[in-house]
């Protein structure tokens, strides 16, 4: 539109390209040819700005569209994860308020089956209280001085146990003292959740190793496994909330399916990004940075 403008007048004073002296419009067509220009501006102006407000408003309500939808369907997936550690826990209580001669020995299997259900349901709970306040209150967050690489050494400890029932190798490289400011409780949740899925799904024998290498103003991680891998078609939705490759396979193994969706946000909180992909000799890569 100023371009326009801009041509106009300059085509109305100086007439043609030749002349190098500005002259005043003296004939009275040039006057109206300078007018009828500034009234087509104008009115091009007035379109222009109509169009844009109506594709603004466009672009608003789809995405308020796309976020309705987002939370209906992240309310339903909180509603079915919720139902099924709930009705299990009813259903064993029920059965033994309801049979007070039941054998001992079945009382306590399903007492024992109960708490299973109680522990599944509040780690679910917590994953979400994590998940919010990533979401809704990061002003909340404290950041501090951490040490990436005794958080990781005490949580590969913590996971020695389960690491040997599947006759698993876990090596963590990294560094000493790897000094982040950051938020203690995430950083855990984000080696904690990944050490986690390559527990529950690379398979027995499987070998993780835990790789950083110090950039400039960010440390770069690399966790990987020699498991199973994933199908490609399933990579880019490993991220998303609720997201299961197999849904019988990764409730029965007590996964909430916020685990990876938690370790991108925790991410992203600390101003880096995160990929996966599948390695040639097999098994999952996740690469990924967090500032200094």
């Amino acid at each position: 539109m100023a371009i326009f403008l801009i041509y106009a007048i300059i085509f109305i004073v100086f007439e043609d390209y030749d002349r190098k002296v500005f002259e005043p419009l003296n004939e009275i067509s040039d006057w109206h040819l300078l007018i009828f220009s500034i009234v087509i501006m104008i009115i091009l102006g007035i379109l222009l700005y109509r169009y844009s407000r109506r594709m603004d408003e466009r672009i608003k309500n789809e995405q308020e569209m796309k976020q309705t939808l987002m939370r209906r369907q992240l309310t339903q997936n909180i509603s079915h994860e919720l139902k099924t550690p709930v009705a299990s826990i009813l259903g064993y209580t029920e059965t033994i308020v309801s049979n007070p001669d039941m054998p001992q020995e079945t009382r306590n299997r399903f007492i024992e089956r109960t708490q299973l259900q109680a522990q599944r349901l509040s780690t679910l709970l917590k994953d979400l209280s994590i998940l919010n306040r990533v979401d809704y209150a990061p002003h909340v967050i404290s950041m501090k001085r951490v040490n990436v690489s005794q958080i990781v050494a005490g949580i590969v400890q913590d996971v020695d146990i389960a690491i040997n029932a599947k006759h698993m190798t876990i090596n963590n490289y990294l560094p000493e003292n790897i000094i982040i400011k950051g938020n203690e409780s995430l950083i855990y949740s984000i080696f904690n959740n990944l050490i986690d899925n390559s527990i529950n799904y690379a398979g027995e024998k499987a070998t993780i190793d835990i790789f950083a290498c110090e950039k400039d103003n960010y440390w770069n991680f690399r966790f990987c496994d020699n498991g199973e891998g994933v199908a490609q078609e399933h990579l880019q939705h490993l991220f998303e909330r609720f997201y299961r490759i197999d849904n019988g396979r990764s409730r029965s193994m007590g996964g909430t399916g916020l685990g990876l969706a938690i370790v991108k946000n925790a991410v992203l909180q600390h101003g880096g990004s995160i990929s996966v992909a599948n390695m040639k000799e097999g098994g999952l890569e996740f690469t990924f940075t967090l500032e200094k």
